[in-house]
């Protein structure tokens, strides 16, 4: 049920309907694109993890797991050192029928219950009763998630991969056009046609989804906003506000004791 030969520790039970799986990921650590059988709850214990589902990428601090329904393909990595914790939950024995990757909210108690499931020798009532509170428990919760689309068109492309290359090059659609043979106004037609957004909405994408990846490793807001081309730390936290409804700090690290971020 989990990619093979990664696990470090696993708890289950011929009777159970759920797994628990603790992977330890060195820094760069990638799961490549893979389907399970099973629904999987990947969640970060320590550390910072960014699933990536078609489109879409999720960066997850350790107050948010991402629910993957079974038959998904995605891909799992870790830019810094980071431990996976995750459940895998057969389909037949889990009322939770949603479709697609869903953010869930790690309170204090679904992270007790995950940790207390990966017990080898708890008895079968009691392993019973804790898989069906953790199932009960688990909530959406809002958590940014990047779709960014690549571009076909052969000169939108080229400007696209050097933009996620770099992220922070500060240059106008004529400039780009410069370089790859196209005007301004055929590049921002072809980024609307291939992406579905405009270039400047697909180039702030691109610069927060490496800005999730690098405050995930704890660097510091002023360097991350210089990274991916903010003039100051107030600007990409705007920015970030903007996506996420709330700023880095409270994303990555605030947590009310009952797994409810307060309200700004």
């Amino acid at each position: 049920m989990s990619p093979d030969g990664q696990r470090d520790e696993c708890a289950t039970n011929s009777d159970s309907g759920l797994e628990v799986c603790t992977f330890r990921m060195p820094a760069g650590t990638v799961f490549d694109w893979h389907v399970h059988e099973d629904h999987q709850l990947a969640w970060a214990a320590s550390g910072v993890l960014t699933v990536r589902s078609g489109v879409e990428a999720w960066v997850l601090p350790p107050t948010r797991a991402l629910w993957i329904p079974a038959g998904v393909r995605h891909e799992t990595l870790s830019e810094g050192v980071a431990t996976m914790r995750t459940a895998y939950v057969r389909p037949s024995s889990c009322s939770i029928e949603w479709t697609t990757c869903t953010p869930i909210e790690v309170s204090p108690l679904v992270a007790e219950l995950l940790s207390h499931l990966e017990n080898d020798d708890l008895d079968s009532s009691n392993r019973t009763h804790a898989e069906q509170l953790l199932v009960d428990l688990l909530e959406p919760v809002r958590t940014i998630s990047f779709e960014v689309r690549m571009p076909t068109d052969d000169r939108a492309l080229r400007v696209a991969e050097m933009l996620i290359d770099d992220p922070a090059v500060d240059r106008t659609l004529a400039e780009w056009g410069a370089d790859v043979g196209a005007s301004s106004r055929t590049l921002a037609r072809a980024f609307i046609a291939d992406t579905g957004l405009p270039f400047a909405r697909w180039r702030s994408l691109v610069r927060l989804q490496r800005a999730m990846e690098a405050l995930g490793s704890d660097e510091p807001v002023n360097e991350v906003a210089r990274l991916v081309g903010y003039e100051s730390a107030s600007a990409f936290v705007a920015a970030f506000r903007r996506e996420t409804g709330i700023t880095p700090a409270r994303y990555f690290h605030e947590q009310r004791s009952d797994g409810k971020e307060a309200v700004s």
